[in-house]
């Protein structure tokens, strides 16, 4: 519908925009911010390398129950999501089991040195514009939350974001794990 409603009257991005809350644009700065902090090579924490996807993960379910919670199809879209994040993390660490190259982790800091990547940021971006969209695909139309293949396609779709943010975590996990102090991910794969 926002498409169709885009394509034929352009003019009402204006107003979609201008009845977006305020703090919506500041947690997007906020999440482009940390995308892009991402972009470049950096050293991260253990604990750092976990709050992203757990943090993107509980996203994804607020958007789920906020847009579903009150249609009584929440259940079904927690499966869907949890089914979708399940095959695409699997298959993703299944035909991509090591980290980029470049990838180290250095035991004695508890720390990785992570290559810059745009993955993050493309993940982030996908899961926020989700949600944005449906949040104004359910205030145009309130009657899809009742619409189970709508619900199912969403939180297939949040899935596949947090599938691929888990694979990216679990790499960086088992590298940690590796035997030696200072592990790379070219010797990882060699291993």
């Amino acid at each position: 519908m926002i498409i169709d409603l885009l394509i034929h009257h352009p003019e009402a991005l204006g107003t979609v925009l201008q009845k977006t809350p305020t703090w919506v644009w500041g947690l997007l700065a906020g999440l482009l911010a940390l995308g892009g902090s991402q972009l470049v090579a950096r050293t991260a924490s253990l604990t750092r390398v976990a709050v992203m996807p757990v943090a993107m993960t509980l996203f994804s379910v607020y958007g789920l129950v906020s847009a579903f919670g009150s249609s009584g199809q929440v259940l079904g879209a927690l499966a869907a999501w949890m089914a979708a994040a399940a095959v695409v993390a699997t298959l993703t660490l299944a035909l991509w089991p090591t980290p980029p190259t470049g990838t180290r982790y250095l035991a004695a800091s508890r720390s990785f040195h992570l290559p810059g990547s745009p993955l993050p940021l493309l993940l982030i971006l996908g899961i926020f514009l989700t949600k944005y969209l449906v949040g104004i695909e359910m205030a145009m139309q309130p009657a899809l939350a009742h619409d189970a293949t709508f619900d199912l396609e969403i939180a297939a779709l949040y899935g596949v974001f947090n599938g691929l943010f888990i694979a990216r975590s679990a790499r960086l996990w088992c590298l940690a794990r590796a035997p030696r102090a200072v592990t790379t991910a070219s010797d990882h794969a060699a291993a």
